[in-house]
């Protein structure tokens, strides 16, 4: 299996290194040729702003949004989360987001960098907790009719899922728990 990771800006070498933990060819994503062969894509934590700008000058904005649109997998976390919303909250006027799962995101509604917090999270599906790395994190204020909640923190959905799409407000990548990637590539 083949999963790309956007490579733009963010935590690239941490997704690379859970997926090679986990046996997947992983590979960056930086160009539009990247996107050539790949079964699946992540899209990491990192700046949601920044990630949306550096998506449209590498053009690649497009052609993920036709990749998305025809049901490619894609995992994102935190920022990653912010850009496959259908709705940003607070975010810029000229952010852009690929509309590939129906959530409607508040950014940093955690609180900022100093309100980071890790937290034990019940999953759905999955035995025992979950540890997760909440760093200026978003959470979700509206989940659409066939959007599945995975997960809540104080009532606010934090790990969402929607067809081949998966969503997570938290970084996974972090934590040294392979369960969530695990679990998204079952799926892919």
């Amino acid at each position: 299996m083949k999963v790309g990771v956007l490579a733009l800006q963010g935590d690239v070498s941490e997704h690379i290194q859970v997926l090679a933990d986990l046996g997947a060819d992983a590979v960056e994503v930086r160009v539009p040729e990247d996107l050539g062969g790949i079964d699946a894509l992540i899209l990491p934590g990192g700046e949601s702003t920044t990630i949306s700008k550096l998506l449209v000058t590498s053009e690649l904005f497009p052609p993920i949004a036709a990749r998305l649109a025809d049901g490619l997998p894609a995992f994102g976390t935190c920022a990653g989360m912010i850009l496959l919303a259908t709705e940003v909250l607070d975010g810029r006027p000229d952010q852009q987001s690929f509309g590939a799962i129906d959530l409607a995101v508040r950014r940093n509604a955690f609180g900022r960098q100093v309100d980071s917090f890790e937290a034990s999270l019940e999953v759905a599906g999955l035995a025992g907790p979950v540890p997760a790395v909440f760093i200026r994190a978003p959470y979700v204020e509206r989940a659409g009719d066939d959007v599945e909640v995975l997960a809540r923190v104080d009532g606010h959905p934090v790990l969402c899922r929607q067809g081949p799409v998966m969503a997570a407000a938290f970084h996974p990548e972090l934590s040294g728990d392979l369960r969530l990637h695990e679990l998204f590539l079952k799926e892919v």
